[in-house]
């Protein structure tokens, strides 16, 4: 049997091209190939080398559309036993290819071109063509008139035209020769045998029936030649004669040949007509044929030679013709039939173009699965020849058969292009894919055809074909292999590797497994944030780089690209960290792993891991960006078993998913224990050029700033630009919680340092004080704390963060390019690790206050005296009680103090210092106004687990006028009107004094010391402000009216008098005057002062008392005369005004006298009933002012 067998196989003529001379083989191959594309020669070109030396046999031959088919057989071929039977088997012509310059002897060409041609003695023509002869080679007279054909140099197109001559020669030659041999035939007495007919010796029984079959064997070979001179209507002449002759002689085999060359030669005759009735014709026949081969079959022959090749080649030129989908169902019948009787050939050979046959014809049907078992068949049959040859040949066969089982090696299975593709659609790969890929169920069958691989690629001795099927079939099917099976394939890979030279590389991977684990999320310190030139505060609104899901950085917009983004530097470190597993039981050491980088614009770093037996590892692969541009990271290149391949990260990614479905055995990574993780995917990478890079540290360490509670501490934060690029604009701003406690940033330090250049360093300082700790956190604190030691900050992310966004120049500062986009910038994120330790803590605070009586004497005029300027002085440098003074409102010396009870929880010792900005009034009716001094009191120390009381002087702060404004909104926000509460006006007071509050506190420090390096403040404000809150109408509301009284420098004017307020006359009032002596008239003076917006109409009495407390101005007893009118003095005062009273008192004994007044204010506005905090209308409201001693000495 022979391969590629078609009905139309008995019109062509063979024709063997043979090297002659030892041309080298890429030329042999070269000339061949020129010499293939003409294997149809027509025969109108013909005509012209064509000479009629007799009339032609034959006489139907068409001239104007007959032409003539050669199959060349390159090496030509040994002679068939069946020449005689089909005359297309025979090499009827001979062409030798020789190389002039390689064979300068002509003579020899010739004669070594003889001697080929006589091993095929059928042929009828010889030719030998020889390529580029030279000039003394052309002119030799001995090659005329040989079958030696010159080719003289010339381009291709030249030599084309002329090897087409010369076919067309030979075409000529053959034809006439055809015509010689069917003359000779017809008249000749030639007896036709073939295998089945010859024995040792014939008998003369046999004799007589071949003399009897010879005339109709003779027909059938005329037609054969018909046929190969094209002549199709000539030919089925001669086999109509054959197969009445072949059948009346009952010469079944020739019979069955003359049906199948009629039919070929009803196919020629009808070349390219799709006709349903010839379909049929040849269907008919064809069965014929064979049931008539099938009948040729002699039992007595079985066992030499038998005709069930023509059979099943017969069934194969059917199926061959009829292979279409439409007649799927016939052909298939056919194969299985020639399948079910190639288990009957005794020949090898035959039996594996029958296998041949069969899978090609699967194959074009569709039928993959079919065409891959009997290729499996093929391959068998070599492998059972012990030859290198047969080795590569079931290699070649096996490798076919991948496809359809699934096992294919990813060289031939993808393109490059597809090879390389990252996650075009975010790595995920829809369902029937997966399927496609993966099927369990052929595990069994796909192991053994990769084992059948690698045993021929063992033998034929191609350890790359043998390393990539070990490679495979470990990586793919390691869970069904023992252990042992899994070291001898890991020796298999290791043997190959030894025969392949280094840097060897295979498009198909075995171990480890490699999947993306994640990308490494960007340090603080190298942030990029994309730069909006539109705007001065460039990166508001700008995300940072990084797979960051939320950052609190951010603005929060929404983002409506679902894919990450990631932008890496030029010349910046980048890693990705990666996850190796070796699920096998032995040891994988990978000599080198690293990014496989498409793109060209990284350059990825190299490292060797070892993986021991069932294990994962993650590890780091870096690498360094060269160009600006996307990127694209497909997998990694790995260095494993001696050879180098590419793991794709989206192969391992399919493997998992198909595991989770139950399409793969097993998850390498689950089984080598490795945590579930989420597939991770390639982000969207792309290079910018080069950018600054600010790198910061703290001078003096980067740990935590231990500070207490209320510390003050100066920071130095180091900034050096590490990149290539200019720091051309810095922007400091602050981040996190607690922020308050960054006092001040030296940010006009950075600014003055710009444009900082690469390697230049600049030094920032940050003032920082630490916040107080709430209950909770001290609490937890003390809880892990050392006792002594306790408070230290244990919460995380309470820390405040400094934020440094800067950038680099521009490409084109002010021209930005339409559409171009500017370089981004940096965020450098510092974050201030504060850790905050309990200090001084406060046990409780109060408010104390003292009224001293102020004297009516000459003794006290020397304190307070009145200036031109209108201000208030003390007489004498220095004071120990400044904060002693006398009350303006009250008319009496007044001492306030704020009472803190410190606690000492620590191992250290604090010392304490009071610190307070005096206020000295300038008007009364102005608080804006003022010049303040400040100075410090002792140091209070507080040792460890002790307790201290500090006081902290608070001087006068009232307010000079008591206003209806602070009681308005109050008024207006209640809708009964009349049914105001006292409580509810008191509330809006509150709220209207908070400013003076403030204003209080904030011009009271309190200032610690520990050791020589640690200070702070003490954090009083709630202190104070409790302490003030329940008594904060008396404290700072004055009252409506303020009682004073003087000595009168005359008592003639007993009525009252109206004055200026004025500062300097208020603090006179309690102050000025002369000596008091018993037995004689003193006129005096008491002075009402009105502090409100509007008129006060009041009802005044004074009253005088002795040390005992009794009234010595009334009843029997009475110590004190009078002069004047001391009750029931009715007065108006206007606003903001004072009226004086004038009387004269006698003391008739010497001693201490106290003298006070009263008042009663009728028709009160709902001001002063707020201020008194009464409810009634009706309710009149009694006004007492405070003591004056009075000294009275007796006579000499």
């Amino acid at each position: 049997m022979e391969p590629d067998a078609s009905i139309e196989t008995s019109s062509m003529i063979r024709v063997a091209v043979l090297p002659i001379a030892g041309i080298p083989p890429l030329l042999f191959r070269d000339y061949a190939a020129m010499l293939l594309r003409h294997h149809t020669v027509s025969l109108n070109s013909i005509s012209s080398f064509y000479t009629e030396h007799q009339k032609s046999p034959f006489a139907n031959q068409p001239w104007e559309s007959g032409s003539l088919r050669f199959k060349f057989i390159l090496g030509g071929s040994p002679p068939s036993p069946w020449e005689d039977f089909q005359s297309n088997r025979k090499i009827l012509a001979v062409i030798g290819i020789c190389h002039c310059p390689s064979s300068p002897d002509l003579r020899s060409v010739a004669n070594q071109f003889a001697a080929a041609c006589k091993s095929y003695s059928s042929s009828l023509v010889q030719r030998c063509f020889a390529f580029c002869p030279g000039d003394s080679q052309l002119e030799e007279e001995s090659n005329k008139g040989s079958n030696l054909v010159l080719f003289p140099p010339a381009d291709r197109q030249t030599q084309e035209f002329h090897l087409q001559t010369m076919v067309q020669d030979i075409a000529a030659s053959l034809l006439m020769e055809f015509e010689k041999w069917v003359l000779q035939a017809e008249s000749g007495g030639t007896i036709f045998k073939t295998p089945l007919d010859s024995q040792a010796s014939l008998s003369s029984e046999e004799v007589i029936k071949a003399k009897k079959r010879r005339l109709g064997r003779a027909q059938k070979t005329i037609g054969d030649y018909c046929l190969l001179a094209g002549s199709p209507v000539d030919a089925n002449a001669h086999y109509s004669t054959a197969l009445e002759l072949t059948r009346l002689t009952a010469d079944f085999f020739w019979y069955a040949g003359a049906m199948e060359g009629s039919v070929c030669a009803l196919l020629v005759d009808h070349m390219g007509q799709k006709d349903p009735v010839l379909e049929d014709e040849v269907k008919y026949r064809y069965n014929s044929v064979i049931l008539h081969y099938r009948k040729s079959f002699i039992q007595d022959n079985a066992q030499r030679v038998s005709p069930l090749s023509f059979e099943l080649e017969a069934t194969l030129k059917l199926a061959r013709f009829l292979c279409r989908r439409e007649l799927a169902k016939e052909v298939v019948e056919l194969l299985t039939a020639a399948a079910d009787g190639a288990t009957s050939l005794i020949d090898a050979s035959d039996k594996l173009v029958v296998y041949v046959e069969i899978a090609r014809l699967f194959g074009a049907l569709g039928y993959h699965r079919k065409a891959a078992f009997f290729s499996r068949q093929v391959a068998q049959l070599y492998l059972q020849q012990d030859n290198k040859l047969a080795a590569t040949s079931a290699m070649q066969v096996l490798a076919m058969t991948t496809k359809a089982y699934r096992v294919q090696s990813r060289a031939s299975s993808e393109p490059a292009s597809d090879a390389g593709q990252s996650y075009a659609d975010g790595g995920k790969m829809h369902h029937h894919s997966i399927v496609s890929l993966f099927e369990s169920q052929w595990s069994t069958l796909q192991m053994v055809v990769l084992r059948e691989i690698l045993l021929s690629a063992v033998r034929a001795g191609d350890p790359l074909a043998a390393w990539s099927a070990a490679a495979r079939l470990l990586r793919s099917y390691y869970p069904l292999i023992t252990p042992a099976g899994q070291n001898g394939l890991a020796s298999a890979l290791a043997n190959a590797a030894e025969r392949l030279p280094l840097g060897t590389r295979c498009g198909d991977p075995a171990l480890p497994f490699v999947r993306l684990h994640s990308f490494p999320l960007h340090s603080s310190q190298i942030d990029i944030v994309k730069r909006n030139p539109a705007r001065e505060d460039w990166w508001v609104g700008s995300a940072p780089s990084g797979p960051f899901i939320y950052t609190p950085f951010s603005k929060g917009e929404p983002t409506h690209n679902n894919k990450q983004e990631l932008t890496w530097v030029v010349g910046e470190p980048v890693q990705v960290l990666v996850e190796l597993a070796n699920p096998c039981g032995f040891e994988v050491m990978v000599e080198s792993i690293y990014l496989s980088v498409q793109s060209r614009n990284l350059d990825a770093f190299p490292v060797s891991v070892s993986l021991p037996p069932n294990s994962s590892k993650v590890i780091t692969l870096s690498g360094i960006p060269t160009k600006d541009g996307p990127v694209s990271i497909p997998g990694c290149i790995v260095h494993c078993f001696g050879v180098i391949t590419e793991h794709f990260f989206k192969d391992v990614d399919n493997l998992l998913i198909g595991a989770t479905q139950g399409l793969v055995l097993s998850d390498p990574f689950r089984s080598c224990g490795a945590a579930k993780l989420k597939n991770a995917h390639v982000p969207n990478i792309s290079v910018v050029p080069p950018l600054p890079l600010l790198v910061s540290h703290i001078v003096g360490g980067d740990g935590s700033v231990m500070l207490y509670e209320g510390e003050i501490r100066d920071v130095w934060i180091s900034l050096a630009n590490a990149g290539t690029v200019p720091v051309q604009e810095a922007h400091i701003s602050l981040s996190g919680k607690n922020q308050d406690c960054v006092v001040s940033v030296a940010s006009d330090t950075l600014k003055s340092a710009l444009p900082l250049k690469p390697g230049a360093e600049v030094t920032i300082c940050v003032t920082l004080k630490a916040w107080q700790l709430g209950v909770m956190d001290a609490d937890a604190a003390a809880s892990k704390g050392v006792p002594g030691t306790s408070g230290k900050q244990v919460k995380d992310g309470s820390s405040p963060m400094l934020l440094i966004h800067y950038a680099g120049p521009t490409t084109n500062p002010g021209k930005l390019q339409m559409g171009s986009v500017p370089a981004p910038g940096r965020r450098l994120v510092i974050p201030l690790n504060i850790c905050v330790l309990q200090g001084l803590s406060f046990v409780k605070a109060r408010l104390l206050s003292m009224e001293i009586p102020a004297h009516i004497g000459e003794t006290y005029t020397k304190l307070v005296k009145s200036r031109s300027d209108g201000t208030a002085q003390e007489n004498g440098s220095e004071r120990s009680d400044r904060f002693m003074k006398i009350d303006p409102y009250r008319g009496s010396w007044g001492l306030r103090f704020l009472e803190l009870e410190l606690s000492n929880p620590t191992d250290v010792v604090f010392e304490t210092s009071v610190s307070v900005e005096i206020e000295n009034p300038i008007n009364k009716e102005s608080l804006s106004d003022r010049t303040c001094a400040e100075f410090g009191d002792p140091k209070t120390r507080i040792d460890r687990d002790y307790t201290a009381r500090v006081l902290i002087p608070l001087e006068h702060f009232k307010l000079p006028v008591l206003d209806g404004s602070f009681l308005t909104k109050g008024s207006q926000m209640d809708g009964i009107t009349g049914g105001r509460s006292s409580s509810f006006s008191e509330k809006n007071i509150k709220a209207e004094l908070n400013a003076s509050i403030k204003n209080l506190i904030s011009r009271i420090k309190v200032r610690w010391q520990s050791g020589r390096n640690s200070s702070g403040e003490l954090d009083i404000k709630d202190a104070i402000q409790a302490a003030l809150q329940a008594s904060v109408m008396d404290v700072l509301l004055p009252d409506p009216l303020t009682f004073g009284f003087r000595l009168a420098k005359s008592s003639s004017n007993n009525s009252a008098n109206l004055n200026p307020p004025k500062q300097a006359d208020m603090q006179v009032y309690c102050a000025s005057g002369g000596s008091i002596i018993a037995h004689d008239m003193t006129p005096m003076e008491v002075l009402v002062r009105n502090n409100t917006r509007e008129t006060i109409k009041i009802n005044l009495s004074v009253t005088c008392k002795d040390v005992a407390g009794e009234n010595c101005i009334e009843g029997d007893k009475a110590t004190v005369l009078w002069e004047g009118v001391l009750t029931g003095i009715i007065m108006e005062i206007p606003p903001l005004q004072e009226i004086r009273h004038i009387f004269s008192l006698y003391f008739l004994i010497p001693g201490e006298y106290t003298m006070s007044a009263a008042a009663v204010i009728d028709d009160a506005n709902e001001v002063l009933r707020a201020r008194a905090r009464t409810n009634s209308s009706d309710e009149p409201i009694f006004c007492r002012g405070p003591p004056f001693h009075v000294r009275v000495n007796g006579t000499a």
